[in-house]
């Protein structure tokens, strides 16, 4: 039996190598500068506003030393509710275009819609959600709207998301599970998915992060205004989030700190943000460990 010969590299392919690697070293530490550059920054300003009185009080619209306590519960609230509505629909699609679909037009259609929907400008969103939900369903601004148009904002990610995952399952792994006697469905729901999870859970926080710092589809749909109660879970109130506060504060000019609330209020959102992806690592080695 005839063995092929055994590979050499060359000098310069080694020097080639290595100047690859120490670019790429390079463009790795680049970002990693910039980030913290820019975390900084933010931070820098916004960290002498933050305490206990920021965060707990509400806002004021004249005086000086208004919180953002509701703008905190409304981003979150928002983001939740949103993630509650596309979450069901996104997974369903992503589940419908990975198994079943096939390679048809079908699946090249859905595609389509998928990434056309992905590439929709936000302000388009909020200008279709204005029309049809606060004009012409008659909810004016509010919670309710806010999170049906933040949805559609969502639903392409986590659809394209879960496609993807579901299609990085090895296909032993299926087989496997068909040789057992399982069926499609089960195959799906006790194999594809939990293997899929840790994709899916990165592309819901990549969703999740977008959703919190969303401003030009909450402004024409949830409003500037916040509800005097708190905690107010009634979907019919504006809901003003911190996004939108910060927009607000920095285009008004009227309070005497707007400069100071603004950088808080951005220092507070760089900081959940922060906050959620340490508990998606968290959650996603938990998950791994679990599917060992």
């Amino acid at each position: 039996m005839r063995t092929l010969p055994a590979l050499r590299t060359s000098p310069t392919a080694k020097h080639v190598d290595r100047l690859m690697r120490g670019v790429l070293w390079i463009i790795a530490l680049g970002f990693i500068a910039v980030l913290l550059i820019f975390v900084g920054a933010i931070l820098k300003q916004g960290w002498p506003v933050l305490n206990l009185g920021f965060l707990t009080k509400m806002p004021e619209t004249l005086d000086a030393g208004g919180g953002i306590k509701p703008q905190i519960f409304n981003s979150l609230y928002l983001v939740v509710l949103s993630l509650g509505l596309s979450l069901p629909v996104g997974l369903g699609a992503g589940i419908y275009m990975a198994e079943y679909a096939g390679k048809g037009r079908a699946l090249q259609f859905f595609r389509l819609c998928i990434e056309t929907l992905a590439a929709t400008p936000s302000i388009v969103l909020a200008l279709f959600g204005m029309i049809a939900f606060v004009q012409t369903m008659g909810w004016s601004f509010s919670i309710r709207s806010g999170a049906l148009t933040l949805a559609l904002l969502n639903l392409p990610v986590i659809t394209r998301v879960t496609e993807v995952s579901l299609q990085s399952v090895p296909r032993e792994l299926k087989e496997a599970c068909y040789g057992l006697g399982a069926t499609k469905l089960q195959t799906i729901l006790k194999v594809a998915l939990p293997y899929a999870a840790t994709g899916i859970l990165t592309g819901l926080v990549l969703t999740a992060g977008r959703a919190f710092g969303e401003s030009a589809i909450l402004v024409f749909t949830a409003g500037t205004n916040t509800s005097g109660q708190f905690p107010d879970f009634r979907l019919t109130v504006p809901g003003e989030t911190l996004s939108v506060h910060l927009w607000s504060v920095t285009s008004d000019g009227t309070l005497p700190d707007a400069r100071e609330i603004a950088a808080g209020t951005a220092a507070v959102m760089i900081l959940i943000l922060l906050i959620l992806n340490l508990l998606v690592r968290f959650l996603d080695r938990a998950i791994r460990r679990r599917t060992r």
